[in-house]
C-alpha cells in the first residue's frame, strides 16, 4: 500500500519541494553484457524502484552530515587581469599563495550600481545547500589597503540549460555564458559587511539544488581604485556548506524544461 500510493515520494515532495522536478526514477538492471561494458547497462523503472529511491533520498537530505560543497569555478561576468586575477583564485581560502596575491577582480566601472556574477560547480549534481561564505578582498598592496567588497550579495542555484552538455565537467569556460544556465532558486539579498573576513550567509532554509550550479550575484560597488577612479569588486574566497548527496544517486536532464530523471 505504501508503495502503490507513492507515500515516500509525497513525503519527499512536501519536505523538499525542489524534488518535484524529479519526474522519473530508474535503476540499473545488470546483465551479462553490462558486467564488462558499462554502456550496456539497462535502466529500468518501477513503483518499487521509485519508493526505495525517494525513501533513501529523504534520509540523505535529512542527515546531519555537513561538508564543503564547492568543486570548481566556471565563469565570471568580468575579469580585470586574466589569469592573475581570475576566478579560480577564489577556490582557495588565503589571500596570498606563494607570496603572490590571490583573488578575483572585476573590471572597473564608473557606475557603482553595476553588478557582477560568479558561477561555480558544486561537488555533486545533488546537494542540499544551507550556507554560502564570501570573503571580500582587501588590497594590502595598495595605499590605504582599500577593501573592494560589494554592497550586497544574492545567491542562485540551478543547472545547465542544454541537456546535451548537462554536467559536462570538461567543457571549456569560454564555451558558455550566464545564459547557459537556468536558476531554480534565488535567495534574498544579504548586506555585505565592509570587513576583511570570511562572511557567512545562511539561506532562510536549506535548498535542495538539482543540477549542482551556484551563482554568486554581487550587487553594488562601494570602493574606487585611486589610480583610475573606477569602482571594482574583488573576492578572496567563496565557499558553500551543506550536504552532498550520496554518489549512489545521479541525475540527467529529462527535457529542456527543468525536469530530471533520478538514477538510483
Amino acid at each position: 500500500l505504501v508503495i502503490d500510493n507513492g507515500i515516500s515520494k509525497d513525503l519527499c515532495h512536501r519536505m523538499f519541494p525542489e524534488s518535484k522536478s524529479l519526474i522519473r526514477v530508474v535503476e540499473p538492471r545488470r546483465t551479462v553484457q553490462s558486467i564488462s561494458n558499462e554502456d550496456a547497462v539497462e535502466w529500468v523503472s518501477s513503483p518499487e524502484t521509485e519508493h526505495r529511491a525517494f525513501a533513501s533520498l529523504c534520509r540523505e537530505l535529512m542527515c546531519s552530515r555537513i561538508e564543503k560543497c564547492l568543486a570548481d569555478a566556471l565563469w565570471a561576468s568580468s575579469v580585470d587581469n586574466y589569469p592573475e586575477e581570475g576566478l579560480k583564485h577564489t577556490l582557495f581560502p588565503n589571500d596570498k599563495i606563494n607570496y603572490r596575491p590571490s583573488y578575483w577582480s572585476s573590471t572597473g566601472k564608473s557606475n557603482p550600481a553595476t553588478s557582477e556574477s560568479l558561477i561555480y560547480r558544486l561537488t555533486s549534481r545533488l546537494c542540499l545547500v544551507s550556507e554560502v561564505y564570501v570573503h571580500p578582498f582587501e588590497a594590502y598592496f595598495q595605499s590605504g589597503a582599500p577593501l573592494y567588497s560589494s554592497e550586497r550579495v544574492r545567491f542562485h542555484l540551478g543547472y545547465w540549460k542544454d541537456p546535451e552538455s548537462y554536467g559536462d565537467d570538461d567543457e571549456s569556460p569560454s564555451s558558455f555564458t550566464e545564459e547557459s544556465f537556468v536558476w531554480t532558486y534565488s535567495s534574498p539579498e544579504f548586506q555585505m559587511a565592509r570587513v576583511n573576513r570570511l562572511q557567512k550567509f545562511e539561506l532562510p532554509k536549506p535548498v535542495f539544488c538539482i543540477g549542482g550550479i551556484l551563482k554568486v550575484e554581487l550587487i553594488g560597488r562601494v570602493q574606487t581604485q585611486q589610480m583610475d577612479g573606477l569602482y571594482y569588486i574583488c573576492v578572496t574566497h567563496v565557499q558553500v556548506v551543506g550536504t552532498r548527496i550520496s554518489p549512489h544517486f545521479d541525475v540527467e536532464a529529462a527535457d529542456g524544461n527543468g525536469k530530471f530523471t533520478l538514477k538510483y
